[in-house]
């Protein structure tokens, strides 16, 4: 627990339009990550296939308490956040019923600021990052989180289809800050399931890096069957991979990156402001 003038939460989106980029590997171990670093982190999982949830924790029961529920009744988040195995790492899990969410919420008056919205609770005060991991399409859910968020983190995998989409998704996230003043920005771009050895690595990265500079991170993460093995064992890959392997290596570079970029966290008074703006449109 953080004290009275502790800050509060840093929100940081994980998104692409696009599937199979690596969106959940690095939402879950960039949290593991920045949690081995001494950071209390909630991973809230936003993507409806709910592989998040079931890499740190498990498939949900039914009748057991989710996003979805949450979400459409408008409760504390802190109602339904669990431990993990990795000390300092918090799940908000999703379940079956997040499928329904998006027609739900097409419903409701705000639509696109409930998560901005549940997110004014206690565990905010008690966490210093959020990170949220999200479906691979731009329905009400993701623009939920984009709302809700400070920043985005934007895996693109090394295929020419996701350099593909980029354009598309930049465009939306533009006209959903211009629309509702949401003001989640690019902290960057990163480059994963990298092998040099493939001649549309090297295309994939020099188009890339030539399109948004600086905005990619200076090191991908390679290639490594690691990352596809370790969920069936619920494990992270800093508790799957040995001490030296690449793949703890990647996301330990990931972690410092993403440090860096944050810099300093707000005051607690200009995050307060901040997220009731949002909840309040």
């Amino acid at each position: 627990m953080r004290g009275d003038n502790a800050g509060m939460a840093h929100v940081l989106v994980i998104a692409n339009q696009k599937g199979g980029v690596g969106k959940t590997t690095t939402a879950v171990n960039l949290s593991a990550g920045l949690a081995r670093r001494g950071k209390r982190v909630l991973l809230i999982d936003l993507d409806i296939q709910g592989n998040a949830t079931a890499t740190l924790h498990r498939l949900l029961r039914e009748g057991e308490r989710s996003m979805a529920e949450t979400l459409t009744s408008e409760r504390p988040i802190d109602d339904i956040v669990v431990e993990t195995s990795t000390p300092g790492l918090l799940l908000a899990p999703a379940g079956e019923g997040l499928a329904a969410v998006d027609l739900h919420l097409a419903s409701m008056l705000g639509r696109e600021r409930v998560l901005a919205r549940v997110l004014e609770s206690a565990i905010l005060r008690e966490v210093d990052q959020v990170i949220i991991d999200t479906a691979p399409y731009l329905g009400l859910l993701t623009m939920n989180a984009l709302v809700a968020a400070d920043h985005l983190l934007v895996p693109v995998s090394c295929e020419y289809l996701p350099i593909l989409g980029l354009k598309l998704f930049g465009d939306a996230l533009s006209r959903l800050r211009a629309r509702l003043g949401a003001p989640c920005r690019v902290l960057g771009y990163l480059l994963t399931m990298y092998d040099r050895r493939e001649k549309i690595t090297t295309e994939v990265e020099t188009l890339l890096r030539r399109t948004f500079g600086d905005a990619v991170f200076p090191h991908p993460v390679r290639i490594s069957t690691r990352h596809k093995a370790a969920p069936s064992f619920r494990k992270t890959i800093y508790q799957f991979d040995p001490p030296r392997g690449r793949g703890r290596e990647d996301y330990e570079r990931v972690t410092d990156e993403i440090l860096r970029r944050l810099g300093q966290p707000k005051a607690l008074a200009e995050r307060l402001d901040s997220l009731r703006a949002r909840a309040a449109g």
